[in-house]
């Protein structure tokens, strides 16, 4: 199947158990055949959990899921060798970091060390346990949540880490429509099991695919002079990294595939945008208190900077 017909029945298994949020399943997508991780940020209640279930059961992968807690070892996450009085040997544990989606609750509840080892095996896709190195499932995807509303026993992410993830998306309350249809659904059980929609061999097909998608010189020049322009922008206290470009870049590629194309126009770039680059960027102080947010530097970045034909 091509990239349009996946999406589509991609969306279409998945809303056996989630109604609507078809923009966030897109994202996860996106970074999925993008081979990225992504960063959730919603309240609870917002079904960050089932999405990410869901998602896990339409394409075949193994999913685990890690409840992120201050006392939480390095070790819990990517597991520990002990001896076996049973056998007399020395074996590995391995944890729940070897799964090919790990969704990981509550990022910023753990403390530094434990996210670190975290975050370490998303950049390395290997977890080294009492020094033998293991590699991780492919694909492999990590989608971590945090809560807003928490400030108290949490640990903030440091830009540096925050720059690995290639997305952030952020959900917030359904809609009128899709409330209510929630709860018509809930009152009538209408809610199923999840199928796979593809097998193992072919996602990574797909993933193959997306890597051969064409991009021309001139909207790479265009990726450069979005990811530039905030730089130069006076409201922010730093512009987006290189690692900011090539995700832009990589993610464009996946949404033209998805799209149904073998190669990246503006708009795919501009779909992307957002959630590619908004938890890059840091505001100054004065234009915070203004009620100014990153979101719209990016949109007024996007609407400035000349789109190629």
């Amino acid at each position: 199947m091509d990239g349009k017909e996946f999406m589509e029945r991609l969306r279409k298994e998945i809303s056996k158990a989630v109604v609507g949020k078809d923009d966030v399943i897109e994202l996860l997508t996106v970074a999925l055949l993008s081979e990225g991780h992504v960063l959730i940020e919603g309240i609870p209640g917002v079904a960050k959990t089932t999405i990410a279930k869901a998602f896990a059961n339409a394409i075949g992968l193994s999913f685990s899921r890690v409840q992120l807690t201050p006392d939480l070892l390095p070790a819990d996450i990517i597991g520990v060798v002990y001896y076996d009085q049973k056998t007399g040997q020395w074996r590995t544990k391995k944890g729940p970091i070897f799964a090919n989606i790990v969704l990981a609750d509550e990022v910023n509840r753990a403390q530094p060390k434990t996210q670190s080892a975290l975050l370490e095996a998303m950049q390395e896709r290997q977890v080294t346990i009492e020094g033998t190195t293991h590699t991780l499932p492919e694909p492999f995807l990590v989608i971590a949540t945090m809560n807003p509303l928490e400030h108290e026993g949490v640990y903030v992410l440091p830009e540096a880490q925050l720059d690995r993830f290639l997305l952030k998306i952020e959900i917030g309350f359904p809609d009128r429509e899709e409330e209510i249809s929630l709860l018509k659904r809930k009152s009538l059980g209408e809610f199923y099991d999840v199928e796979p929609i593809v097998t193992h061999e072919e996602l990574i097909g797909l993933i193959g695919e997306v890597k051969r998608v064409k991009v021309s010189d001139e909207v790479i020049e265009y990726i450069y002079s979005l990811v530039s322009a905030t730089r130069a922008d006076e409201r922010l206290l730093f512009g987006a990294s290189p690692r900011a470009g090539e995700h832009l870049l990589f993610a464009s590629k996946a949404a033209a595939f998805l799209d149904g194309r073998d190669y990246v126009i503006p708009d795919d770039v501009k779909k992307v945008a957002v959630p590619v680059l908004v938890h890059r960027l840091l505001l100054k102080a004065e234009y915070e208190l203004e009620g100014i947010r990153v979101r719209d530097v990016i949109l007024d970045v996007l609407r400035e900077t000349e789109i190629p034909v």
